[in-house]
C-alpha cells in the first residue's frame, strides 16, 4: 500500500504535466460571453512583449467576433504607475476596441485574485462562459479556476507570444503550472 501510494504521487505530478502541454497546444477559441486576457508585466503603461501578444491575440478574437467583451486582468506592483489591465485597456483603445467593450479588474496580483476578481466584476451581466487569453502552459489552470468560480470555460492561446513552444522557458512555466494546478486542488474538490 505504501509503495502504491509512493507511485502515485510522481504520476500524478507527470499526469498534470501532460495536461498542461495537451492544453496549451489543443485549447480553441470558442464563441463566448467575454474575452479574458489574463496580465502579464508592463513596463511603465506599455505591456512587456509576452503581455502585448496576449493582447493582440484578444484583439484578433475580439475582431472575429468570438465575443463582445474584454476582460483585463493584472494589478500593478509597489512603485508601479499603471496597472496591468488599465495599460491594456489603453492599448485595445488604441487600436480601435470601444472603452464601453472593455472592462478593469485591475486588483488581482495573481491569477486566482484576478480570476476572483473577473467573477465579482461579472456577476450579474449575464456572462456565463470566458474565453481566456494567455500563454499556452497558463491556460489550464486558468480555465479551471474560472469553471470553479462557475463559468464555462475555454482557452486560446497567444500564437506570437515570445515564450517559444517546447522551449527551456517553456518548460520552467509548464513545472510552475504544475506546481499552481496541484496547489488549486484542495480549493477545487472543496477542501480549503
Amino acid at each position: 500500500m505504501v509503495l502504491l501510494f509512493a507511485l502515485m504521487i510522481p504520476l500524478s505530478i507527470g499526469l498534470v504535466g501532460v495536461a498542461v502541454y495537451w492544453e496549451a497546444r489543443n485549447a480553441e477559441a470558442r464563441e463566448a460571453g467575454a474575452i479574458v486576457v489574463m496580465g502579464a508585466a508592463q513596463f511603465d503603461g506599455r505591456p512587456s512583449n509576452v503581455f502585448e501578444a496576449r493582447l493582440e491575440h484578444a484583439l484578433d478574437l475580439y475582431e472575429r467576433g468570438f465575443a463582445p467583451l474584454i476582460v483585463l486582468t493584472g494589478g500593478n506592483m509597489p512603485g508601479d504607475a499603471f496597472t496591468e489591465a488599465e495599460t491594456g485597456a489603453q492599448y485595445l483603445v488604441e487600436r480601435g476596441v470601444p472603452e464601453t467593450a472593455i472592462r478593469w479588474e485591475n486588483r488581482g496580483r495573481d491569477s486566482w485574485q484576478s480570476m476572483q476578481g473577473v467573477a465579482a466584476m461579472l456577476e450579474g451581466s449575464g456572462v456565463g462562459s470566458l474565453l481566456i487569453v494567455s500563454d499556452g502552459f497558463h491556460l489550464l489552470r486558468s480555465e479551471l479556476m474560472a469553471r470553479e468560480l462557475g463559468f464555462t470555460a475555454y482557452g486560446s492561446a497567444a500564437p506570437d507570444s515570445p515564450i517559444r513552444t517546447w522551449s527551456a522557458n517553456e518548460f520552467s512555466y509548464v513545472i510552475r503550472e504544475t506546481g499552481g494546478i496541484l496547489a488549486l486542488v484542495p480549493t477545487l474538490v472543496g477542501l480549503n
